[in-house]
């Protein structure tokens, strides 16, 4: 049960629009539905930078156009966004990233440098100012790759995949395997994780894990 609850703010970070090349629509959505159900509040960020590529999803095969992260983004947000350089940790208790391989991709190069990869200077500072402020960052899904190339020894979860769990390791973070809608919380770090689309999952136990991250984030900083 959550305790009573003083109205939280968050801020969600995404990596576009669409599973191959941005946010995981359904992972974004279902948290901004978490974060109202809970009674709290919520903006929206995202870099204004070119996309990596960008994906036809209906063929699966990369497309010869540009799209640009912040107004692909800013359609999940309905037009309500903001630049993630105009993100201030100080103004937030929670940092929240929903997956989508935008996040491998825009955010940092995990999809094409591996463990080696780099990260978005603007999205690096956010990780970096919430986890100075001790506040707490909820990732889904691909993300925990993305927080723990940033800040390294932090224990986490994608799920059950191998490949990916020995890739945190290698990058100094720690893997715990979880199930479907699981949280899995580092209360040292505060950082609090779900594997979402990392499994094979329906949208009604997506909604589930992002609610369980919510709630468990909630509970924790209140």
């Amino acid at each position: 049960m959550i305790k009573e609850n003083i109205m939280k703010k968050f801020a969600i970070f995404l990596s576009g629009c669409g599973v191959s090349d941005g946010a995981e629509i359904h992972e974004a959505v279902m948290t901004m539905l978490a974060v109202d159900k809970f009674d709290c509040i919520y903006d929206i960020f995202a870099p204004d930078i070119p996309q990596a590529h960008v994906i036809n999803h209906l063929t699966g095969e990369v497309s010869n156009e540009k799209r640009n992260v912040l107004v692909e983004a800013a359609r999940i947000a309905r037009g309500k966004i903001k630049n993630a350089s105009e993100f201030d940790a100080g103004k937030y208790d929670a940092l929240i990233f929903p997956g989508g391989f935008g996040v491998a991709k825009n955010f940092c190069t995990y999809a094409f440098d591996g463990i080696k990869c780099s990260v978005n200077p603007v999205v690096e500072k956010a990780i970096k100012d919430m986890h100075k402020a001790g506040k707490p960052i909820g990732a889904m899904c691909i993300s925990p790759v993305l927080i723990t190339r940033v800040l390294g020894q932090v224990t986490t979860t994608i799920g059950t995949d191998a490949s990916t769990a020995r890739d945190l390791e290698k990058m100094g973070g720690h893997h715990i395997e979880s199930s479907i809608a699981e949280v899995v919380s580092d209360r040292v770090n505060k950082i609090f994780t779900t594997p979402c689309y990392m499994l094979n999952s329906r949208i009604s136990e997506i909604a589930l894990g992002a609610e369980n991250l919510i709630k468990t984030i909630l509970n924790f900083i209140q």
